[in-house]
C-alpha cells in the first residue's frame, strides 16, 4: 500500500509576466497587471506531497527532516525574497508563470528524491490560483 506524506513551506518573490517578442501592447493583453515593468509579488505557499511504500526499517516513506531541509536549501534559499527574472538563473530566460516556477521546482527535487517514491508538487501563488505538477 502507498502512502503521501506533505511538507508544506513558504516563500516570498516577485516577477514580471512578459514575452520579450511581444510589444507591450500583447503583452499587457495577455499578461495585464503581471507585466508590469516594476514587478509585483506574491506570497507562495508550496506543499511538496512523496508517495511510497513505508520502509519496514524505519517506519516512513520519507525522513520528513529530510524533506524539510531539501525544501530548505534547495528552493526557499533559491527562490524567497528574490525578484525571479534577476535574480535567479532558472528564469532568465523562461517566463514565471505560476506554472513554469511549480515545474522548476519539481524537477529540482525530482533529481534529489529517490526515484521509487513518486513526487508531485503544489504551488499556491494566491489562495485562489493554485497549480501542481507531478511529472506526468
Amino acid at each position: 500500500m502507498k502512502i503521501s506524506v506533505c511538507r508544506k513551506a513558504h516563500f516570498n518573490a516577485a516577477h514580471r509576466l512578459y514575452n520579450p517578442d511581444w510589444d507591450m501592447a500583447k503583452n499587457d493583453a495577455v499578461f495585464g497587471k503581471c507585466n508590469n515593468p516594476n514587478f509585483h509579488g506574491h506570497n507562495y505557499t508550496l506543499e511538496v506531497w512523496v508517495k511510497g511504500d513505508i520502509n519496514p526499517e524505519t517506519g516512513m516513506v520519507i525522513d520528513l527532516k529530510l524533506l524539510k531541509n531539501l525544501i530548505k536549501d534547495e528552493i526557499e534559499e533559491r527562490f524567497d525574497h528574490k525578484n525571479l527574472n534577476l535574480d535567479t538563473e532558472e528564469f532568465k530566460t523562461l517566463n514565471p508563470t505560476a506554472e513554469n516556477i511549480c515545474l522548476t521546482i519539481w524537477e529540482i527535487l525530482r533529481s534529489k528524491i529517490d526515484t521509487a517514491l513518486e513526487l508531485r508538487v503544489r504551488l499556491y501563488e494566491t489562495e485562489r490560483n493554485v497549480v501542481e505538477c507531478d511529472g506526468k
